[in-house]
Formats: structure tokens, C-alpha cells, sequence
């Protein structure tokens, strides 16, 4: 466990990616325990980060604890790269434009089914572990991911209580359950 997020357990000082990368999972992991408190009326604080090998974030689930593994879903990982504000070249451009002509609603299943299955194949050292997926694609919405439910494939053997995504960014649209279905 780490409590500044500037510095590694051992001291040393994160990159600008890793320093990032933590902003981006504690920011999913507030946004979902704020909608999750809304829905559920169950106290859910005190997020910390840690370190590898256990899920991203650990908080209290009606005081018991609770580790969540984040993730950010996007089309690819151009379209992630424009979320994030990095400067995109001329081949990045051409690629987005012909990424476009995809339904989004396909992109939607690639992207999450892919991000399913690299997450299910994972250890970590936890008894309790959710996944929390925070949707960064402004193209999809709570309505896309109900829709497709039935092609949402999470595989037999990941070690996930319970999946869940924030439907957009900023959280608007709310959460989706994946598992256990609802």
C-alpha cells in the first residue's frame, strides 16, 4: 500500500505515466463508489492504492474491505491516446478516420471482450476482488453496453466477484453490471 502518490513504497519517484496512470484509477474509483453508494445506499470509503500484484485501488464496502481492479475501456488504443490529450500525428489521424466507418456498437464488444479476457487472466492477492471498468469512449453510453449484454463475454475462469462499468467518463449515465448478470 502506498500513500503518496508521487513516490514508490521504497521511496523513489513515479514517472509522469505511472503518476498518471494512479490519477486516472483513483478518479474510476471514486466516480464508481460515489454511483455505487447512490444506487445501493451502502457506505463504500477510504480508497488506497497499491502496489503491484494486488488490485489497483483497495476502500471499505459497508466496512468491510474491498479491493477494486480499474481499468479504462477505450476503442484502441489511439482513441486512448486522444481521450488522454496526447498529440496525435498524421497516421494516427488516418487511422481514427477509418475507425469510424465501424459501428461503434462493434468497436464497443472488441474493445471490452479483449479488455475481459487480459483482466480474467490475472492473480491477485486478494479475497475480494471487483472489477471496475470506466468507460473513456464519449461515442458509448449506459444504453450500448445494456444492449449488447448478451455479447458481453467474460471468461469461465477469472477471479472477479463482480464486474462492473462506469457507462461514461464523467459517470453521467451511470453503471452496468456484467457479472453476475443482472
Amino acid at each position: 500500500m502506498t500513500s503518496d502518490l508521487n513516490f514508490s513504497r521504497d521511496g523513489k519517484p513515479l514517472s509522469d505515466s505511472e503518476k498518471e496512470k494512479i490519477r486516472l484509477e483513483h478518479e474510476a474509483a471514486r466516480l464508481f463508489m460515489r454511483l455505487y453508494e447512490s444506487r445501493y445506499q451502502v457506505p463504500i470509503r477510504h480508497i488506497w492504492h497499491n502496489e503491484p500484484r494486488k488490485p489497483d485501488v483497495s476502500c471499505y464496502l459497508n466496512k468491510k474491505k474491498l479491493d477494486l481492479e480499474i481499468a479504462h475501456l477505450y476503442g484502441s488504443e489511439v482513441e486512448a491516446m486522444l481521450v488522454l490529450g496526447r498529440n496525435l500525428g498524421e497516421a494516427t489521424r488516418r487511422y481514427l478516420n477509418e475507425l469510424a466507418v465501424i459501428p461503434p456498437h462493434e468497436r464497443l464488444l472488441t474493445a471490452l471482450n479483449r479488455l475481459l479476457a487480459n483482466k480474467a487472466e490475472k492473480n491477485y492477492h486478494s479475497e475480494k476482488v471487483w472489477l471496475v471498468i470506466r468507460n473513456a469512449n464519449p461515442l458509448w453510453r449506459k444504453e450500448n453496453f445494456v444492449q449488447r449484454m448478451d455479447a458481453i463475454r467474460l471468461p469461465e475462469n477469472h477471479p472477479f466477484e463482480e464486474v462492473w462499468v462506469v457507462a461514461d467518463f464523467s459517470g453521467e449515465s451511470g453503471l452496468v453490471r456484467i457479472y453476475p448478470a443482472p
